[in-house]
């Protein structure tokens, strides 16, 4: 699985002019599935999001999660996350998993946080989405469940 983490003041998504999720201070994640992911994937991004300390404490350092803020978190499906774009000009989406396995992991990973009580959005799978965010900072991190940046 590969996302990206960024920190917001607030974010909202959006289909056919509508605003479908929405949030105030938080997270908005960007989350793609690969097609070879398995659970390992999915439970590294579960412990992964909602532990990583990207806010602020008392003294202006990073140490503190979404979890520790009570931040909330709009979740977006982003497949193009698994884009290769290392030879010719058009990237290709062959290593992005098919629906029928990536929705299951998506609707898992939602599921997750609530579970955790973290107040949680998303947009709509496969929708064209249209998606607004004050990123705080800026503060974005890249996370990949299977590899380093």
């Amino acid at each position: 699985m590969r996302a990206v983490v960024q920190r917001v003041k607030r974010a909202n998504v959006s289909v056919d002019n509508k605003i479908i999720g929405e949030i105030s201070h938080g997270i908005l994640l960007l989350l793609g599935v690969e097609g070879n992911d398995e659970e390992k994937d999915l439970e590294y991004m579960c412990d992964k999001v909602p532990n990583l300390r990207i806010f602020e404490d008392e003294n202006g350092k990073m140490n503190r999660s979404l979890l520790d803020v009570g931040g909330s978190l709009l979740v977006i499906s982003q497949f193009t996350l698994l884009g290769d774009a290392r030879k010719g000009r058009r990237p290709s989406f062959t290593e992005a998993a098919q629906p029928e396995k990536a929705i299951p992991m998506y609707t898992k990973f939602i599921s997750s946080m609530k579970e955790k009580n973290i107040v949680t959005q998303e947009g709509e799978f496969g929708a064209d989405m249209q998606v607004e965010l004050v990123n705080d900072g800026p503060v974005t991190i890249l996370l990949d469940s299977k590899k380093t940046f």
